[in-house]
């Protein structure tokens, strides 16, 4: 019993590192740092994703009167002309909005404060954002819970496979369910309310998040099968745990969809 909740902890630690990694890599992960105006650190955080139909907010917070600041933008990737709009004092410092765009639209932003003539511009590299649409938290929510406990139970099975301490058939059998039911059937869902189509991978596209979740798929729907067959499916299940995490390991929103502009 103790060897069983040991694999059970190390399966939890190992799906909880995947999600931090998940929260805070890939190209829709805010952008963080901060600027010195003024003597002042003035911290700013950027987002680089923005879903519904409203305008991007860019808020950056400060209570000294004298700073004063303005966002420059253009549709990426594009030759287009920036245009810059003056940030607005407000209650919680400095505010402005990125205009909407399609679904899997990109803007190109940075933002410039100045203080008494001394000037500071935050990221240095402007961050690109992707707009996309609304996605009902009925859906979303499933979703990503369906995925992390298929992640636990993919590494629980392997571990299981690896240590020969159970029978790993039921495992790889909940792990491929959970899968399908999170990353080919609510995870087109979500898809096509943000980006408009349901499914952007293979055959259809290159869509790096579509294609991570058929590999997984495929490699435990493999060792499903095989596990029918008999106990000689381990080395099947360990590989299939493997490729989980090297999925699990990729960037969210990597490749993502996205309007190449004209």
């Amino acid at each position: 019993m103790g060897k069983r909740i040991g694999l059970w902890l190390i399966a939890v630690a190992v799906t909880l590192v995947a999600a931090r990694w998940q929260r805070t890599t890939g190209p829709t992960y805010p952008v963080q740092g901060s600027v010195a105006v003024g003597g002042a650190a003035i911290p700013i955080c950027l987002e680089r994703s923005h879903g519904g139909d409203t305008d991007q907010p860019v808020r950056i917070a400060t209570d000294d009167a004298e700073i004063s600041g303005e966002v420059r933008w253009h549709r990426y990737p594009t030759d287009d002309p920036w245009t810059v709009i003056p940030m607005a004092r407000t209650r919680r410092g400095l505010e402005a909005a990125l205009p909407n765009q399609p679904p899997a639209g990109r803007l190109e932003y940075q933002v410039r404060l100045t203080r008494r003539g001394e000037q500071a511009v935050f990221p240095e590299l402007p961050a690109v954002t992707r707009f996309k649409g609304e996605v009902s938290p009925y859906v979303l929510v499933p979703h990503v819970l369906a995925m992390f406990v298929g992640m636990l139970l993919s590494t629980r099975a392997g571990l299981e496979a690896v240590t020969r301490s159970g029978d790993a058939r039921r495992l790889t059998t909940h792990t491929l369910g959970f899968l399908v039911i999170g990353g080919l059937l609510l995870g087109p869902m979500v898809q096509k309310a943000a980006f408009g189509s349901y499914w952007t991978g293979v055959p259809f596209g290159w869509d790096l998040t579509d294609n991570k979740t058929l590999v997984a798929a495929a490699a435990w729907g493999w060792a499903a099968w095989r596990s029918r067959r008999g106990r000689g499916a381990r080395w099947e299940i360990v590989a299939a745990s493997i490729v989980t995490l090297a999925v699990f390991a990729i960037p969210h929103s990597a490749w993502g969809s996205r309007i190449e502009w004209e």
